[in-house]
């Protein structure tokens, strides 16, 4: 069977984009740097163009100084990749939910373009969205134009990614290796220690969501004596596959898609790609539906675990900005954060080291200036480092204070105490 499609060079296909234009960006490794880097040899015909998206992996160079007249970045999370622009003022970032993304783009940021990586076309005419489902399915639903990098190198992912070549307005052919993220190789000392106490929280039949980073890592690698284990994330990273071929994640005690991976994107090395690549084990969903906080609570005990920047005496979480400046973005923490708390035997956890690499105490009496808080107190739950677990939900501010400086860095714990002591009056 012919398919009723062809392909075309990125510059007539990206032609569509016109001056003041809102457009999508697939983020995460299915970022396409290449119609990126296309676009922005189009930069002295255009003005004022929105590029939206969440994280991007990469040289994208539409950040740079240059093209500041041309394209203006309008971020809901802010990457490394473009961090700088942010924190510069080049770039702007918006606070969000990641899981109310979608309802942006069917209501306050309607898209002109998307620009997404695709796999190639199978026998019936679909593409896949690969690894990165999350907010591309619904920017692909609502954009008036799609323009997609067709890359032999993207997974074919089941669940929410298939995308029918007769809704592009353009393919573009071009093979280029996925970006890649080794997690597991940036795990020392103190996040191994994190992630036994962690693993310690985790009950058998479990259902487990991951945040970005190397604490999650740590936390899989000490989960090797539990059972039935299940995943519902918006995330996941190469920690996961040898929990899978050892059937310690099984996902069969999962009340919603059992004997399903449920995640949003994925995002690590290319064993990674490999292993979800026509993975009928793995399940690519929509975010609105994988981090809506009513369908995290329908599996048992759910256990989120989210890493922070700091955390005050009194359980306020900054996790997405060091004082002003913008680090990253609220993401998925308060949908699991509270989809985990309302789970019947759910764990709520967030977790960090004591300290920076630099030796900065990371609990604090007062949250930086300008600090952003992402996690409430009301929401807080269990508090995780390397020196042990507190837990603060139902207690006062007096009885948090004491249970966080017990698990600060202990040359930190004096400092502590007598700010408490300042503010309580007694300790």
């Amino acid at each position: 069977m012919k398919l009723p499609f062809t392909y075309k060079m990125a510059e007539e296909a990206l032609s569509v984009i016109r001056s003041g234009n809102r457009v999508f960006v697939q983020g995460s490794a299915q970022t396409p740097l290449y119609l990126l880097r296309e676009l922005g040899k189009q930069a002295p015909r255009l003005q004022d163009v929105e590029l939206t998206f969440i994280t991007v992996q990469g040289d994208i160079e539409l950040d740079k100084p240059q093209y500041a007249n041309s394209f203006h970045i309008n971020c809901m999370f802010v990457s490394g990749s473009v961090r700088k622009a942010v924190n510069e003022g080049r770039a702007d970032f918006i606070p969000v939910f990641l899981s109310d993304i979608p309802d942006l783009f069917r209501n306050e940021l309607k898209l002109d373009v998307a620009l997404v990586q695709v796999s190639p076309p199978d026998a019936h005419g679909y593409c896949s969205l690969g690894v990165s489902v999350d907010i591309a399915r619904s920017a692909v639903n609502t954009a008036r134009h799609i323009i997609a990098q067709v890359n032999p190198r993207v997974p074919r992912t089941h669940g929410d990614s298939l995308i029918h070549t007769s809704r592009f307005t353009s393919m573009v052919y071009h093979q280029e290796e996925l970006p890649e993220v080794d997690y597991g190789a940036k795990v020392g000392e103190k996040e191994l220690k994190i992630g036994k106490l962690i693993a310690g929280l985790i009950e058998d039949g479990s259902t487990l969501q991951m945040g970005i980073g190397t604490i999650p890592d740590a936390v899989m690698k000490s989960l090797y004596h539990h059972k039935n284990l299940g995943v519902h994330t918006e995330m996941c990273s190469d920690g996961i596959i040898d929990l899978f071929d050892k059937d310690i994640i099984n996902n069969s005690q999962k009340t919603i898609h059992p004997n399903k991976t449920v995640t949003g994107f994925a995002i690590g090395t290319r064993r990674l790609y490999d292993y979800v690549d026509d993975n009928p084990a793995f399940a690519f969903l929509d975010i609105d539906y994988v981090n809506n906080p009513h369908v995290i609570r329908r599996n048992p005990k759910v256990v989120a675990i989210n890493s922070a920047i700091e955390v005050d005496i009194t359980g306020q979480v900054c996790a997405d900005s060091i004082g002003s400046l913008q680090y990253s973005g609220i993401g998925g923490q308060m949908d699991f954060m509270r989809g985990a708390a309302l789970s019947e035997g759910g764990k709520p956890i967030i977790a960090l080291t004591s300290r920076t690499a630099k030796g900065i105490n990371r609990i604090v009496p007062f949250l930086k200036p300008g600090a952003g808080v992402v996690t409430t107190r009301g929401h807080i739950h269990y508090v995780v480092t390397e020196y042990g677990t507190a837990y603060l939900f139902g207690k006062n501010l007096r009885q948090r204070a004491k249970s966080l400086i017990d698990i600060a860095h202990p040359d930190d714990r004096e400092m502590l105490e007598k700010a408490c002591i300042e503010r309580f009056q007694q300790f």
